[in-house]
C-alpha cells in the first residue's frame, strides 16, 4: 500500500470514528465553521469526496441528501475514494481540479486528506469527542496548505489565521493556520 493510500485510510478512519460518535441530538449543533451545523459539515465532507470521485469518473457528482443517512453516504463516498486509490490505473489517472491537472492520487493526497483532516477536528470539537489528529497527516496538510495561503482565504474558504501560542504543537499550528481557535 502506498503512502497516500495509507494516509487517506488513516484520515478517513478518523473522520468515520467521530461520525460514529455523533448522537441524534448533535446533528443541529454548531461547529467551528461558524455557518455550519454538524449536519452541514458532514454533508460538506461527503460532497467534497463525491466531487473528487466525479473528476476520476468524468461524471457529475451525486448530490448529498442532507435529510438522508449521512453516515451511509460518508461510507459510500470514502469507499469510492479508497477504491480509486487501490486501483493503480485509476490512482494515476490525470484529473482536473481547483489546483490544476494532477493525478487522482495527488488530488486525494493534497485536497481531500487536508480537508477531511481539518473537518475531523471540527466534528470532534462540535460533538465533544477526541480532537487528536494523525500526526503524519497533520504534517502533510501543513506542507500542502501553507504555500496556498492566499487562495484559502477567499470567500467560502478558511477564516483568518490565528497566531499560534509560543511552543504550539504542529496540530495546533495547523488548526490556527486554518482559522480554528484551539
Amino acid at each position: 500500500m502506498g503512502e497516500v493510500q495509507d494516509r487517506y485510510r488513516s484520515v478517513s478512519a478518523g473522520f468515520r470514528s467521530r461520525l460514529d460518535g455523533v448522537g441524534p441530538e448533535a446533528w443541529a449543533s454548531p461547529t467551528p465553521c461558524t455557518d455550519w451545523t454538524v449536519k452541514d459539515l458532514v454533508a460538506h465532507v461527503v460532497g467534497v469526496h463525491r466531487r473528487v470521485v466525479a473528476t476520476l469518473d468524468g461524471h457529475e457528482p451525486v448530490d448529498v441528501d442532507q435529510d438522508g443517512d449521512l453516515p451511509a453516504q460518508w461510507r459510500e463516498a470514502s469507499d469510492a475514494v479508497a477504491g480509486g486509490l487501490a486501483d493503480e490505473t485509476r490512482a494515476t489517472t490525470t484529473v482536473s481540479g481547483m489546483f490544476g491537472e494532477q493525478t487522482f492520487e495527488s488530488l486525494v493526497s493534497r485536497l481531500l486528506c487536508a480537508d477531511t483532516l481539518v473537518h475531523t477536528w471540527d466534528l470532534a470539537r462540535a460533538t465533544g469527542q477526541d480532537e487528536t489528529l494523525d500526526p503524519d497527516a497533520v504534517s502533510k496538510a501543513l506542507l500542502f496548505l501553507t504555500p496556498i495561503d492566499d487562495a484559502l482565504r477567499r470567500p467560502g474558504g478558511f477564516s483568518a489565521k490565528i497566531d499560534p501560542t509560543q511552543g504550539a504543537d504542529e496540530q495546533s499550528r495547523l488548526l490556527n493556520f486554518c482559522g480554528r481557535a484551539v
